[in-house]
């Protein structure tokens, strides 16, 4: 079975779209209590490293670590040449050496299972006081990802993906907050559906190749005829449902689910 959290990641598809990408992560941080002080962060699924380097600059005083399972994006970070610890390994499996003042987790905890035993254990690995932040895409729910699993499912293809893990649905909102609440003295939970203006050919297909789509990919790859016939069903799928404008702009609806908590 091909894991969609160990599927191979490429940084440069990922950057293609990373001011879109980057602008749930800079929300989240402007959700950050004025008055924290972090001295021990962690980012996990820092990816090419940029929000862990962004959270080392705005806290001098702190010690930063970026986790993340993917080597080439830990290599993609350690370019940056920021003051930042990175870390080779799974989220699962992850246990501070300290408990940590700040905990931020962008768009990497919806690729995990079993949510209902994740959250109250970050919320166990903070400092009293720490924060909890964190932003999931709420993927499973698109049109986008519904054509995903819908061509994924015919098509000569199909035996082949059968045994990729798609990501499942998020919690009900009112359910991570319950999570966090059991530790936490403040739990703040909502939701925003972003409006990307991408451009380029195929527009959606190329964001979908950076992350959604990386299992997929992954499971065909000892077929690259199939693999392209199955991203030329996708391509045209996506094309009539998402159809660019006249201006070159292809519009695609994400909705996003953040969470910030502050352990008591």
């Amino acid at each position: 079975m091909t894991d969609p959290a160990r599927a191979q990641w490429n940084p440069d598809q990922y950057a293609r779209f990373e001011a879109e990408r980057d602008r749930a992560a800079l929300d989240l941080m402007l959700r950050l209590p004025d008055d924290l002080d972090p001295r021990e962060i962690w980012d996990l699924g820092c990816g090419p490293g940029h929000h862990a380097a962004l959270l080392r600059r705005r806290h001098r005083g702190a010690v930063v670590h970026g986790l993340d399972s993917s080597a080439a994006m830990l290599e993609r970070a350690r370019a940056l040449d920021a003051a930042v610890d990175w870390v080779q390994g799974d989220i699962s499996a992850w246990t501070p050496d300290r408990p940590a003042d700040l905990i931020f987790a962008n768009a990497s905890l919806h690729w995990l299972p079993d949510h209902e035993t994740l959250f109250p254990r970050l919320v166990q690995a903070l400092t009293p006081g720490g924060v909890l932040a964190v932003q999931m895409p709420l993927g499973h729910a698109t049109r986008h990802h519904a054509l995903l699993r819908e061509t994924a499912g015919q098509g000569p293809w199909a035996p082949v993906l059968s045994d990729v893990e798609r990501t499942p649905p998020l919690l009900d909102p009112a359910r991570y907050y319950d999570l966090a609440a059991e530790g936490c003295e403040t739990v703040d939970v909502w939701s925003t559906a972003y409006l990307h203006a991408l451009t380029g050919e195929d527009a959606v297909l190329e964001w979908m190749r950076g992350t959604a789509l990386r299992p997929y990919l992954t499971a065909l790859a000892d077929d690259p005829a199939l693999s392209a016939a199955f991203e030329d069903a996708l391509g045209d799928a996506l094309t009539r449902a998402f159809p660019m404008r006249p201006d070159g702009v292809t519009l695609l609806p994400f909705p996003r689910l953040f969470l910030v908590a502050r352990r008591r």
